[in-house]
C-alpha cells in the first residue's frame, strides 16, 4: 500500500505568493490547501489534519503566532514552519517560542523552502506535538516563562541565546548538530556569527548547568561536525 500523501496547509494572505506557493507543493506531490485569513485558516485546521502548516505572521484579521499558539494548545502533531518577512531576532525567538518548528525568512529560496517542507512533512502527523516543557537531570525548563528551574525551584541566569541554545539542544537531543545548523537556527540566517561564537556559548552552558562527570546529561563535542546533547538519565 502506498503511503498517504503528505498534506499542507498555506496560510498567506499575498495571492500571487499563495498560488505560487501552492502551485510548486503540488508539483512536488503534496495535497494542498490554502488560506488567506487567520479565520480560514482556523476553519481548515478543525476540519483536516495537516502534517505541515507554511504560515504567515501577518494576516489581514490576526497574526501567525496566534494560531501556532492554538495549534499547541490542542495538541496537534502538525509541523508549522513560519515564513515571514518578519526576520528579527526577537520575532524568530517568539516564533519557537510559541511552537514554531522552522522559521524562514522572505524572501525565500525556493528549494531551500521545499527542502524544510519535506523534512517537517517526514515528522508530520501521527508523530508526537511539540512539548512546551522539557525535563533532564535536575532541571525543568519552561518555554512559557522562559526559565530554568533547579531542583530547588530556582531559576538559572541565561541569557536570552543561552536560553534558546539549550531549548534547541534539548528538542534535538542524541543528534549531532553542525555549528551552521545552531547558528541559523539560534542566531538566525540573517545575522552574521563567527562560528567559534558557538563553541563559547556552549562552554557558558555547561558552566551554569554546573555540569561534571556525575550529571545525567552531557553537551557533547562530535569532532568535526559540532555539538551532540546526550541525556544520560
Amino acid at each position: 500500500m502506498s503511503p498517504p500523501v503528505p498534506r499542507v496547509l498555506v496560510v498567506e494572505d499575498d495571492l500571487n505568493l499563495r498560488l505560487t506557493l501552492v502551485d510548486n507543493l503540488e508539483e512536488e506531490g503534496y495535497a494542498v490547501t490554502a488560506a488567506s485569513t487567520l479565520a480560514e485558516a482556523r476553519a481548515q485546521v478543525k476540519g483536516a489534519g495537516f502534517d505541515v502548516v507554511v504560515l504567515d505572521l501577518m494576516l489581514p484579521d490576526g497574526d501567525g503566532y496566534t494560531l501556532c499558539r492554538e495549534l499547541r494548545q490542542a495538541n496537534t502533531s502538525s509541523r508549522v514552519l513560519m515564513l515571514t518577512a518578519r526576520s528579527l531576532e526577537e520575532d524568530v525567538v517568539k516564533g519557537f517560542e510559541v511552537g514554531a518548528d522552522d522559521y524562514v525568512p522572505k524572501p525565500y529560496r525556493l528549494r531551500e523552502l521545499l527542502a524544510r517542507i519535506r523534512a517537517l512533512a517526514r515528522r508530520g502527523a501521527g508523530a508526537p506535538p511539540v512539548p512546551q516543557a522539557f525535563a533532564f537531570d535536575r532541571f525543568r525548563v519552561d518555554l512559557a516563562s522562559r526559565r530554568v528551574l533547579n531542583a530547588d525551584g530556582q531559576a538559572l541566569e541565561l541569557t536570552r541565546t543561552e536560553f534558546d541554545l539549550l531549548v534547541y539542544l534539548l528538542r534535538h537531543a542524541g543528534m549531532a548538530l553542525t555549528r551552521d545548523q545552531i547558528l541559523s537556527s539560534v542566531w538566525g540566517t540573517e545575522v552574521t556569527v563567527d562560528g567559534h561564537t558557538v563553541d563559547n556559548f556552549i562552554s557558558n552552558l555547561r558552566k551554569k548547568l554546573e555540569w561534571t562527570r556525575h550529571s545525567q546529561f552531557e553537551i557533547r563535542s562530535v569532532r568535526g561536525v559540532g555539538y551532540r546533547l546526550d541525556l544520560l538519565g
